[in-house]
């Protein structure tokens, strides 16, 4: 498998801002599979790497699937999030 066309991105000491997922949504609107690095200063444990893709999931647009190998999430764009519709429950 070649890297070409993948999307690198590394998330730091920072973590999760509203700046990586601002990045992250308008790079899935033109990649399907994007590589992120999580650097050594944010994340030590395999739970927290763990928690940390749970984060992106639910602060992504779209559905995505996850794979952890060492120290790199690598995320797989499978779906949108469809828009509730309001009113719909009282019936």
């Amino acid at each position: 498998m070649t890297s070409r066309g993948l999307t690198k991105f590394n998330i730091g000491k920072n973590g999760i801002t509203p700046g990586v997922i601002a990045s992250l949504n308008a790079a899935f609107k033109t990649h399907k599979l994007i590589r992120i690095s999580l650097l050594k200063n944010y994340c030590r444990d395999r739970e927290d790497k763990e928690k940390i893709a749970e984060e992106l999931n639910q602060k992504l647009e779209g559905y995505f699937r996850h794979n952890i190998i060492g120290f790199t999430i690598i995320m797989r764009k499978v779906g949108k999030k469809k828009n509730k519709s309001f009113g719909t429950e009282d019936l």
